[in-house]
């Protein structure tokens, strides 16, 4: 079934789709999940430069309720908690790689 839309519920839907990913750390939290990887809070922590613990588990909170990420839970001492994208999260890379090269295309300015 194809999806319609229109000149009033275009943008609407581009700025719900922005929402998601809204805020400073959320694209650099994605970014290191692409291409099926797995990684722990603390990596995830080393990996984003400058991030809090608290605003990281936020972060990662928002994303999980959005269906962008899952966070997996170990049965292991000490407890083992990792995160990886979803499907639909994963979807997303193809969509930021057409976005780099649209911008990529862009005239330079006179």
């Amino acid at each position: 079934m194809a999806t319609t839309w229109t000149a009033a519920s275009a943008p609407r839907r581009v700025d719900e789709a922005i929402a998601v990913f809204r805020g400073r750390w959320k694209l650099l939290i994605v970014f290191q999940l692409f291409g099926g990887q797995v990684k722990r809070t603390a990596e995830l922590r080393r990996a984003v430069r400058g991030i809090s613990q608290k605003v990281l588990t936020q972060q990662l909170r928002q994303l999980e309720r959005d269906g962008v990420v899952v966070r997996t839970v170990h049965a292991a001492i000490p407890p083992r908690v990792d995160y990886r994208l979803t499907a639909w999260g994963q979807a997303l890379c193809p969509a930021i790689e057409g976005l780099l090269d649209w911008l990529d295309a862009r005239p330079p300015s006179t």
